[in-house]
């Protein structure tokens, strides 16, 4: 086995970790090349195999797997700079799209705007064709009204088409129709066709779905081409392989053909790397955090698992209607601006990202962030950010904290730092909340784990806040969505609409429909060189009450694969133990609904052995680097300092204490101790 390189980019940093043949493992920390993610991943390289040794063409031969978390199409959204985007659709049902189903994020304020349109009215445009419930043809489709449409667009030079007919993905044959036309009418078109990005109903879900993926496809396509071209061209010979929003990982090519399958990847690649250190941990229950430069991700994992959510997932103000690892995401990292409005100190969601950066960055930010607001309190080192690589440079910190923050508030520097550090303390635990209480899990019966470049200095005082007693903080906690990137599997997660009353159903059809979906799935993991032996399928039918907008994922019960008339009776009732344990209430006497058939196919993969943590030699004391001023319980404490290299397996620190590892730093409050286990946690508990 030769190394292994797991890159994700974020919104500040983009992190790295290199896995050696023996398992050593090396972190690194770039800043995010934001006019193109690709020069940061190959400066880092550069960097890796600078610190390994090798050149870089030396590393990238003998590397066995590059796996990538890219927030390309989530800048795209967040930024609204994606493709100029046109619709095709049956004709009277353009502005499905604008009506929403009438959801509003904010129901209370009549005046809350519209989201940007990613096709204008203009370039929505309906074409005569209808097919019926049963895919049958009502009105044959008009070819040359397509035509007109393709020409239309063509004329006002619109990048990526989006085909969402009715019924196409019960019979596509019209929008495979309308492909063919608009390769013969405007070949430079990228096409997102429905049936193959979303192939099922409801029709707003499948419209937006669709529109999303065209929208963000092109720059998702143009960024992994030239991400492949320069590895190629550096010696790397393998696949470049892509985090999906549902936990799984695919190749590149597979990724610019869906590209919406890409939004949250990185994010998703830190939970599945915290499922893995909890399971070592025997922790099964415990709420993720990811707190890096720009956002901050809170997680809900019960069984060892993050739910999947399959419907409805509002990505940057759209829905996304495919499978996703279910998470809370704010704009609450240490690039977050602070400011006073209206008398008012708030924090993010506006971020200083890489460029200019926190003003301690020294890249000419003027405007206080969270990090700065850490460097007055004491809690990070300006001599040893990222391992003494990135020093902070505090002049003009305090003076800028004072005059935009304190001021206006009364406060002085030190209290306007707090208050900072505090408001951003506040709005994570809230996300916490959402993923918790608000999903009526109690958090105190939950372990965090915790990562991100930031999280280790803030988890500790939201462990207080929400009461949680215990905490799990890896080593590779700064680095750990490029870590969790590494022991991901291939995913496919496929699904096609059945609409029928669960009494009536067929499960022959549904085995059958079964069968076209793993077929499907062993083609697309094909490219990854993966055989039917190596694949394992999970089947799910998705069942809904007569009535009700959204369905449920239900695992299917089988026998040898297949699915008899006792089977899905058992499914069915598996269906209203789920929905009351979710929703607090079943109605058992109701014949619930089947909407669609789906089949998650898992190829695994062989996961890196990391080396275990040398035990302690000597008392933890020994590894104090030195001492200083850190604010606890309204003081300044001189605070002991601990070098985290020097740190083995059994070592306990008791709070307040500080310690620093290369690329982050852990900060232990009064009332709280950390043991570091084998592993290279840091297990910090409420004593």
């Amino acid at each position: 086995m030769g190394h292994r390189i797991g890159i994700d980019v974020g919104g500040t940093f983009t992190d790295f970790i290199l896995v050696s043949p023996g398992g050593d493992a090396s972190l690194l920390k770039v800043p995010t090349t934001l006019e193109d993610q690709s020069l940061g991943v190959m400066e880092g390289i550069g960097k890796l195999a600078a610190g390994a040794g090798l050149s870089t063409r030396a590393l990238l031969e003998d590397t066995d797997l590059v796996v990538h978390g890219t927030t390309t199409a989530d800048n795209t959204m967040i930024e609204m700079n994606g493709a100029t985007v046109g619709l095709v659709t049956t004709a009277g049902h353009r502005d499905e799209i604008d009506i929403r189903r009438g959801y509003k994020e904010s129901i209370w304020d009549p005046a809350y705007p519209p989201p940007t349109p990613i096709a204008r009215r203009r370039h929505r445009l309906g074409v005569p064709e209808r097919l019926d419930f049963r895919g049958e043809v009502v009105t044959p489709l008009d070819e040359e009204a397509v035509r007109r449409a393709v020409r239309r667009l063509a004329r006002d030079r619109i990048e990526s088409i989006a085909v969402c007919l009715l019924f196409s993905f019960i019979n596509p044959a019209h929008e495979l129709r309308v492909r063919e036309i608009i390769a013969e009418e405007y070949p430079d078109a990228r096409v997102s066709l429905s049936h193959e990005v979303m192939p099922t109903a409801p029709e707003f879900e499948r419209t937006s779905t669709t529109l999303v993926d065209a929208y963000v496809g092109p720059r998702v396509a143009v960024y992994l081409a030239r991400l492949e071209q320069a590895l190629r061209a550096a010696g790397y010979q393998s696949d470049l392989l892509i985090m999906q929003s549902n936990g799984g990982i695919m190749t590149a090519d597979f990724l610019a053909k869906k590209a919406v399958a890409a939004l949250g990847s990185g994010p998703t690649g830190g939970v599945m790397g915290a499922c893995a250190v909890a399971s070592a941990s025997k922790v099964s229950d415990f709420i993720a955090i990811d707190m890096g430069g720009t956002s901050y991700e809170a997680c809900l994992v019960r069984g060892g698992r993050p739910n999947i959510k399959s419907f409805w997932n509002w990505q940057h103000r759209y829905l996304v209607g495919l499978p996703m690892v279910e998470m809370h995401s704010i704009g609450a990292g240490g690039g977050s601006i602070a400011r006073v409005e209206a008398g008012a100190l708030k924090v993010g969601p506006e971020s200083a990202k890489s460029v200019p950066g926190p003003i301690c960055y020294g890249r000419g930010g003027t405007r206080p962030t969270v990090t700065d607001a850490n460097l007055v309190l004491g809690y990070i080192n300006p001599e040893s950010l990222c391992g003494g690589e990135f020093k902070l440079e505090g002049e003009g910190v305090r003076r800028a904290i004072e005059e935009q923050i304190g001021r206006p508030l009364g406060l002085d520097v030190v209290e306007a730092a707090h208050g900072i550090f505090r408001i951003v303390n506040a709005n994570m635990a809230n996300a916490i909340r959402r993923v918790s209480s608000e999903a009526g899990y109690d958090p105190r019966d939950f372990c965090m784990v915790v990562y991100g470049g930031n999280g280790p200095v803030h988890a500790g005082m939201q462990a207080f806040e929400l009461g949680v007693r215990k905490l799990l903080v890896p080593k590779t906690s700064p680095a750990f969505s490029a870590l969790g990137l590494l022991i991901a599997d291939y995913v496919v997660d496929t699904q096609r609409s059945y609409i029928a009353p669960s009494g009536r159903a067929d499960a022959g059809r549904i085995n059958e429909l079964f069968e076209e979906l793993e077929r499907h799935a062993e083609s697309e993991l094909r490219a990854a060189r993966l055989s039917r032996d190596d694949l394992v399928f999970h089947r799910f039918v998705n069942l809904c009450y007569p009535g009700q907008t959204f369905d449920m994922a239900v695992p299917a019960v089988t026998h040898d694969g297949r699915m008899e008339a006792g089977d899905l009776a058992r499914t069915v009732e598996a269906f209203h133990d789920l929905h009351e344990e979710l929703h607090a209430y079943a109605v058992r006497d109701e014949e619930p609904v089947i909407r669609s058939v789906r089949v998650q196919t898992l190829g695994t993969t062989d996961k890196p052995a990391l080396r275990l943590v040398p035990e302690a030699s000597g008392p933890a004391a020994d590894a104090i680097r030195q001492r200083r001023p850190a604010w606890f319980d309204g003081r300044f404490v001189d605070t002991p300092v601990y070098d985290g290299d020097r740190l083995g397996a059994g070592h306990r620190i008791e709070g307040p204490a500080i310690v620093e590892e290369r690329f982050t730093t852990l900060v232990l409050y009064p009332g709280q101790d950390a043991r570091l286990d084998v592993h290279g946690n840091y297990e910090v508990t409420l004593t």
